[in-house]
């Protein structure tokens, strides 16, 4: 990250930037309110360490309440199990020789690994890649209005169920989806009619995987749903700020960046272009927030620079070599752009952390 590492009780405003910072006390506040609202009603919660992909993150929320991870990758699950985690769920159709290979190794490291799949096609892939002395969990990824992967109707549902139930090297592991937002109402009944056509079959159904930081909070609204899935809760984004999930002052996570330009009077550049914020739009028309000046807009980005619009700031602007905060539009990216997150309280380091699982793409 930086040629000199940054140590504990340094201050936040000495760090070299480009850098993401995350407030230790909102990350634990984060933590705690969404498992608070899982415990209240009764949903196990299972959280999804691509927004972090952090070791002590994960430990955290496990020591918190959760039950299991969710992991997109097999190297992502493999960093994981090697850390100590046993409970966990691969959202993914995992497809090819060499992830096969890996994932059923990883499968006889850990107590508990499931996967997900849509397709006859991955079912028939991995039902090559295990045995029945070793069988691997399969659960069928539903598309209840998302409009990603998933099987597209209650029936297929089943019929995908009994193809896994029917394999001797795996094991029906239940139903996943990962829902459009605020469409509540539509995914549970949605699931509902698959788990009926599973039990009028005979079908054990043993879990079913709702997911989602835009819908967490109305997890309790799908009561079909056994365990709720989300991510990017922990740090929080601009997006999810727009989404209504959270403030501004729920947002861990800080890119520090430094002003190196003010070519005019109603421009200025910084350290940070889209190997920093990433170039994710997610709806936005800008590319961050800047919590110290909210009038700014930071209007584009090259590798190594971001344009800054100043025209629309009344008061103060800031000077070259002025330090500024930003929430990213989308958390989850920024933590695959950085090799370690600078932590802090009060704007003092605390640690730094690796983030173990980036940049695994098998």
């Amino acid at each position: 990250m930086n040629s000199s590492r940054p140590g504990s009780g340094d201050p936040v405003s000495a760090l070299s930037t480009p850098v993401p910072v995350i407030d230790e006390d909102v990350v634990t506040g984060n933590i705690a309110r969404v498992q608070a609202y899982m415990d209240e009603h009764g949903i196990t919660f299972r959280p999804h360490i691509k927004t972090h992909k952090i070791l002590a993150v994960a430990q955290a929320q496990r020591a918190a309440g959760a039950k299991g991870i969710n992991c997109q990758k097999v190297t992502e699950a493999e960093i994981f199990a090697e850390a100590g985690f046993g409970d966990i769920l691969i959202t993914y159709n995992i497809l090819g020789a060499e992830k096969l290979e890996r994932l059923a190794a990883l499968n006889g490291r850990i107590e508990a690994l499931k996967v997900t799949a849509d397709s006859a096609v991955t079912v028939e892939g991995l039902a090559q890649a295990f045995a029945a002395e070793r069988p691997l969990t399969v659960m069928v990824e539903c598309d209840t209005g998302g409009g990603r992967c998933g099987v597209q109707t209650p029936e297929e549902a089943l019929s995908l169920a009994q193809k896994i139930a029917g394999s001797g090297g795996l094991g029906f592991g239940g139903l996943m989806t990962y829902p459009k937002p605020g469409s509540a109402a539509a995914v549970e009944a949605w699931l509902s009619r698959a788990v009926d056509l599973l039990a009028k079959e005979g079908i054990p159904c043993p879990a079913v995987s709702n997911g989602g930081t835009p819908s967490l909070f109305e997890a309790h609204m799908v009561p079909s749903a056994t365990e709720h899935r989300a991510g990017t809760y922990v740090y929080n984004d601009r997006a999810m700020v727009r989404a209504g999930h959270c403030t501004l002052d729920q947002c861990a996570m800080h890119i520090l960046a430094t002003v190196v330009s003010r070519p005019t009077q109603d421009r200025a550049v910084i350290d940070a272009g889209s190997k920093a914020l990433t170039s994710d739009l997610l709806g936005f028309s800008d590319f961050g927030h800047i919590v110290d000046y909210p009038e700014a807009v930071i209007s584009g980005l090259s590798e190594e620079h971001g344009v800054v619009d100043l025209s629309r700031c009344a008061g103060r602007r800031p000077e070259i070599g002025e330090k500024i905060r930003i929430v990213p539009n989308h958390t989850c990216v920024v933590s695959n752009l950085f090799d370690e997150m600078v932590f802090h309280r009060g704007g003092r380091v605390t640690r730094v952390e690796a983030v173990a699982a980036r940049g695994m793409v098998w």
